[in-house]
This record gives C-alpha cells, structure tokens and sequence, in this order.
C-alpha cells in the first residue's frame, strides 16, 4: 500500500492508518528477529500436511482430515478442493490437531483429538487413528483408548522408541497436578496402547507437544505454554518419560500454539510452524540452521502461504511418486488466491462488490477465492471470476476494481481482461496489465484494487502479487 496518496485520492481514514498498524507484526521474545528470514527450503523433496479446518466464523468448519502438498514445504496447495479425505464416523464425529506418522514399514497411521468444536470441557480417553498405505485410502477406522483419567486426549503424536521397540505416543490430559501435561503411552501396533504415564511436566499447563527425535544425539520437544500463549523447546538425550527439561525462550507470534517441527530435506535448516489460535488459522513460520540453538529467525510471509482455512497441522517428507499420486487422486484447486507482495498477509477478495487486499483469515472465506479463466476479451489474457458469484467477475470502472455480473457486452469483457506478466517487484511474482488501459496495471491504494500507471518502486510493489492457493 502507498503511504502518500496519488493526487486526486484520498488520504487514508484514521481506521485506514490503525489497520495498517494492525497489519504489522508482534515483535518477538528471546534471540528471535522478525521478517530477517527470507530464505526459502530448496525444492526436491516433497511434502505432505494433514489439518483441519476452521474460519473465523465457522463457515468452513467441518473437522476432518484435510491434506496439501509442497514440493518445498513452504507454499501449500491443498488438495480435494480443500475438503476433508476422511472423516471420522465414532467419538464425537469430528476431529482436531491431527498426526501423520510414517511407521517404520512404511505405511502411515493417521490419529487425531476426539473433539469435534471448541467445547473444551468434553472428556475422551479415546483418540481417532486410521492406517493408511499411500494416504489416498484410508483404512481400519478405530477409536483407541490412552488412559483411565476424567479427562481429554489433546493433540496426540507419535514418534518411534528404538530403545523400548516400540511406538510412543504422546497427548495433552489434565492429570492429578490439576494442569494440563505431556503423557504418553506406548503401543506396537496402534491397536491397543499402555495406560497414559506422565512425559512431561514443567510445572504449568503444557499442550501440544511435537518432537524430533536423535537429532545429533539429542531429542526435541517443542510444546506451547498454555497460561503464557507461548511455544518453547524442551531437549533430552533419552526418551524416556520426565528426561526432557526446557531449554530455549519462547517462540511466539501473539498466543502461538500447536508447534510443528520440520526438517528441509535439501538443506540443513529447520523448520518451526506455529498456530495463531486468535483470529483463527494463522500459521506462522521460524527457521534454524542449528536446532541444538535453541533460537530462531521469523520468516517473512511472503515465502510462505499456508492451506486455506487449515488449523494444528502435521508435515511429513514423501517421494516424488507419493506426491503424484496424491495430486492425482484428490485434484488441485479449481480456485486460487493472490497474495499481495509489500503486505503478505494481504489478499484479494470483494467486499459490497469493490475489489480490495484483507488480512487473512476473514469470512466468507470464498470471497478471496478466484477462478482464473481465459480473458473475456482475449483468450491469451485473463479474467477474474468470483467463487461466491460465478457470474460476476472484477473489471475497472473508474479505474476502480469492481465485482460486477458479466453483461455481455465488448466493454465489459475489455474491462475484465489483463496481462499476466513477470512481477513489477518481484519477476518470481505476477502483475496485472490492463488489456484496454496497456499503461496500467492492478495495484492496490488504501486496500482497494485499481489499475493505475506504474513507475516507483512503491507502486510495482504495489502491483505485485502471488498467485496461489
């Protein structure tokens, strides 16, 4: 966005200035420095990630198992159309935070949180588990049982003990301290488990543990305070239960939760997601190249885009092979989004039919999603359909980007044409020409979408954007 408005236009309202200052990220505690990473994981290895889905309002809640892809484990593309694959059919019938383990022949099990909603005071001591070959079916559905307590079985995950030979599977259950702990329970075979013991217990509610496990010979527990809203690292060279003592400061953007550790496959960085539960569905990203450090570095949001809507996620590697059989079997999306380059966490939609940039996430989600067809006016361009109206598309009045319904006229088809071209700021990225007005591009001006001709630095990144999803 312009901070000085072009001549003619309006300078920004006071709610326009106070949403910019929202628009700019927390500063973080401890070593962290904000938006210094802008490194991206090399491509060649894919990825996967399970999560469910849920919208500031609700509207695409349906608490399920969700997948996406990467081929660099930063840009997402989710696949079914971003509906669920699987969904649970016992418990409660839904599900949260779920788990993608690769078991050590190969094959996957999937578990996740018996909750369905945010009524955290529903009691399971049961968790949703599926086995799975290839992630496109999903088979023996199950409820497996961890523990005796009145209590729940939050976040559960699993990583394999060489040293026990068998798998250990960790959740979040309020025991007899009277706050929330790491428990564990083991199992060979995801069908049955052992009674839930105490993992870990740093002396305050502690939720959503996630490890890496024989890391130069050390294992890491990244977990979230739940009092504080913060993620921090515990480290041990065992496994076994009350061996973890934290040991870093803490990683937060805001509350941050559900922490998800990742390996790059092609380099030696690491990986930190974080959860923002409030508004719901942010992730945000941090990066190491020393995970024994204990610090790390936030990423900016431009190089990375997570899955529409997706809450608590879980990343696993997969082959190239997996992953085309992935895309294969569920679909990429019909639709995209576009991100803005100098606001990222910024994207086209329509509000009372204007085109704008809004912070992610807001509802209707569907009126930031677009179909990219052909241009009305000329095939080789390209025109911009609404999902929440299909029989609208954005076009210039007045240089203005509205959402208006297609009349059918050689106006309304010129108006609704542009140029996809090489990034004004970024060549990496796209912008927009204007297939009538060729000395204007799309750019945005106190959030509202417009073609204008573009010169400084400032208006091409302006004029810049991701196409995504």
């Amino acid at each position: 966005m312009s901070t000085e408005p072009s001549p003619g236009m309006p300078r920004p309202s006071r709610r326009l200035v106070l949403g910019m200052a929202a628009a700019v990220p927390l500063s973080l505690s401890g070593a962290l420095a904000l938006g210094a990473g802008t490194a991206r994981a090399a491509t060649g290895t894919p990825y996967v990630m399970g999560y469910f889905t849920e919208s500031p309002d609700n509207l695409g809640s349906d608490y399920g198992l969700h997948l996406a892809v990467s081929t660099d484990g930063l840009e997402w593309t989710p696949l079914n159309q971003n509906n669920p694959v699987v969904t649970p059919t016992g418990g409660f019938g839904g599900l949260r935070d779920p788990f993608i383990l690769r078991k050590q022949d190969g094959a996957f099990v999937v578990m996740a949180t018996n909750l369905k909603g945010t009524d955290w005071t529903q009691e399971s001591q049961y968790i949703h588990v599926w086995d799975s070959t290839d992630l496109r079916s999903f088979d023996n559905y199950r409820l497996l049982k961890l523990h005796d307590m009145a209590t729940h079985s939050w976040a559960p995950e699993a990583f394999w003990d060489a040293g026990r030979g068998q798998y250990a599977i960790i959740y979040s259950s309020v025991n007899s301290s009277g706050h929330n702990v790491i428990m564990v329970s083991y199992t060979t075979d995801f069908q049955t488990a052992t009674t839930g013991q105490l993992f870990f217990d740093p002396g305050y509610d502690a939720i959503d543990g996630d490890m890496a496990v024989g890391v130069n010979g050390v294992n890491y527990m990244y977990f979230k305070n739940n009092t504080t809203g913060k993620m921090l690292g515990a480290k041990s060279t065992a496994l076994d239960p009350g061996s973890f003592t934290a040991f870093t400061g803490t990683v937060s953007h805001g509350s941050t939760e559900a922490p998800i550790l990742v390996k790059s496959q092609t380099s030696g960085t690491w990986y930190l997601w974080g959860d923002s539960y409030t508004p719901n569905g942010v992730f945000y990203a941090w990066q190491t190249s020393d995970l024994a450090s204990g610090t790390w570095t936030a990423l900016d949001q431009r190089v990375y885009t997570q899955p529409l809507n997706s809450k608590h996620g879980t990343v696993q590697p997969i082959s190239q092979t997996e992953y085309d059989n992935l895309v294969a079997k569920w679909g990429t999306p019909a639709w995209n989004r576009l991100k803005s380059s100098n606001y990222p966490g910024r994207y086209w939609r329509h509000v009372d039919f204007v085109g704008r940039i809004d912070p992610y996430p807001f509802d209707p989600y569907t009126d930031f999603q677009w179909k990219l067809v052909p241009g009305l006016a000329d095939s080789s361009g390209v025109s911009f359909q609404s999902v929440s109206y299909p029989t609208r598309y954005l076009r210039h009045f007045n240089y203005q980007l509205e959402l208006d319904v297609n009349d059918g006229t050689s106006t309304f088809a010129a108006d609704a044409t542009f140029y996809r071209t090489a990034g004004l700021a970024d060549s990496t990225w796209t912008s927009f020409r204007s297939y009538n007005f060729p000395d204007r591009y799309i750019r945005h001006f106190n959030y509202v979408l417009r073609i204008d001709p573009i010169s400084t630095s400032l208006e091409k990144a302006d004029a810049t954007f991701h196409v995504g999803y």
